[in-house]
């Protein structure tokens, strides 16, 4: 039976600073790195063990995915980064203070961009300092300028039948180190959950998602590792 984990980054820099972050690419904090760590050694005391680990292309899922092998003396593991499994990107909201930008639009509007599964948040300005067009991780992407959830999940979902699927049903066991809103994409689609239910779901940081799987992929189970003995 397939098994699946998903992690979300241990927190970052940024979360602490409750500002929109997005595709910028911010640290974990030393809380963040010890919320790895520990997810790393709660794996290891349960059992749990991979043969192929899945992250994006940003340092704070990176490193997330570094601390738990690490943690699990499973840092040899082939690991492979796609920028397809990044955060949504906030477009212009990038690098703003949440409750300053309530102040600015509204609480209306701000839950709106934050919450509606398919309503985008404006564009990020040309020549923005967080820009990433001319970043060589992204040679030969077209970075996005903002992404609703939904479109989120148009990246997402092709990467996961073209390579994580495969690698579940050859038998592999797999580990995602990803974000809040590219495993919100991940979850919907393997739980069947609704568009007007998705955008609710909140996944903490750090704490490890184990989905158990039938041969076709569909969800037999789901929950926390943590609430599982």
């Amino acid at each position: 039976m397939p098994r699946l984990v998903l992690i979300r980054h241990g927190q970052s820099a940024w979360n602490l600073e409750n500002r929109f972050t997005g595709w910028w690419d911010v640290d974990v904090t030393a809380k963040g790195a010890e919320e790895a760590r520990q997810a790393g050694e709660l794996m290891a005391s349960r059992g749990l063990d991979f043969d192929i680990c899945f992250t994006s292309l940003q340092k704070r899922a990176i490193k997330t995915l570094h601390l738990a092998l690490e943690a699990m003396e499973r840092l040899w593991l082939p690991q492979e980064k796609d920028w397809r499994l990044n955060e949504r990107h906030y477009g212009g909201l990038t690098g703003l203070n949440k409750a300053e930008t309530a102040a600015r639009h509204g609480d209306e509007q701000v839950h709106i961009w934050r919450r509606s599964f398919d309503i985008p948040p404006p564009p990020m300005e040309e020549g923005s300092s967080f820009d990433l067009s001319g970043d060589l991780r992204y040679a030969g992407i077209e970075v996005p300028r903002t992404e609703s959830l939904k479109d989120t999940i148009a990246r997402v979902l092709p990467y996961w039948e073209e390579r994580i699927a495969p690698e579940l049903r050859g038998g592999k066991r797999v580990l995602i180190s990803a974000h809040g809103n590219s495993l919100r994409a991940l979850v919907k689609h393997l739980s069947n959950i609704p568009d007007d239910e998705i955008t609710g779901l909140e996944i903490p940081t750090g704490q490890p998602i184990v989905y158990e799987l039938d041969e076709s992929l569909a969800a037999i189970d789901r929950y926390y590792l943590k609430d599982r003995s």
